[in-house]
């Protein structure tokens, strides 16, 4: 369900070094320093040559809700295209059934024929009443799944990972989140380095959880 393209940078550790070695007058040809340097980058907080690193991927099959807070992260220029409900194949399109629903026989019938209920009154309205199928589109639940190409860098990624793979994060931008981490470092040894480091809740970072309703994974704010 996520596709890292092939524009995306394969050694992001490595290139981190290179462009703050341009600014140290370090010397940029040597391999094992750049990687080193762009740890040190890292490491030492100097997080925006992380915006060097491109990273461009499909993300499909997610639902249109979960995408509409995907672009709530809007640091970094990142830039997408998303599916148009212009083209939809009403018939049969596709949608997310949310686990909560799922876990439930009741509950997922009554979903999947609400579902079939929207398809059949959308191809009616378009083939049988002449309405144009933008218009017809209303009727679409954000529980369709949509597709996305999406462009963005690691230093926005990782501060993304930090809110959204909270366990108080809605649950599908969870799993998209460590759908994203999974392809990511399958991609390369050095973006596995970087996920399995720094793509983290935001309670690993802090080393206390700063919602006001924590889930007990650590301890409270300190008081101030």
């Amino acid at each position: 369900m996520i596709e890292i393209l092939e524009e995306t940078t394969k050694e992001p550790i490595s290139l981190m070094g290179r462009r703050a070695g341009v600014c140290w007058g370090a010397d940029i040809a040597d391999a094992e320093r750049n990687y080193k340097r762009g740890l040190e980058c890292i490491r030492s907080g100097h997080h925006r040559v992380m915006e060097y690193v491109n990273v461009e991927m499909i993300l499909d099959g997610y639902s249109a809700r979960v995408i509409r807070e995907w672009y709530t992260h809007i640091g970094g220029a990142p830039t997408r295209l998303q599916a148009s409900t212009r083209y939809i194949n009403y018939k049969d399109f596709s949608y997310v059934v949310p686990p909560a629903v799922a876990k439930n026989p009741e509950a997922e019938k009554l979903y999947r024929a609400a579902m079939e209920t929207i398809a059949r009154t959308c191809a009616s309205l378009e083939g049988e009443c002449g309405v144009p199928r933008e218009d017809a589109a209303m009727l679409l639940p954000l529980g369709m799944s949509t597709r996305i190409v999406d462009k963005r860098n690691v230093r926005n990624l990782i501060e993304m990972s930090h809110q959204r793979l909270c366990t108080r994060a809605y649950w599908e931008y969870r799993e998209l989140m460590g759908d994203i981490c999974t392809a990511l470092g399958a991609y390369s040894e050095e973006w596995r380095y970087l996920v399995e480091n720094f793509f983290r809740p935001k309670c690993d970072v802090s080393g206390y959880c700063t919602e006001k309703k924590s889930c007990g994974r650590k301890p409270g704010s300190p008081q101030v």
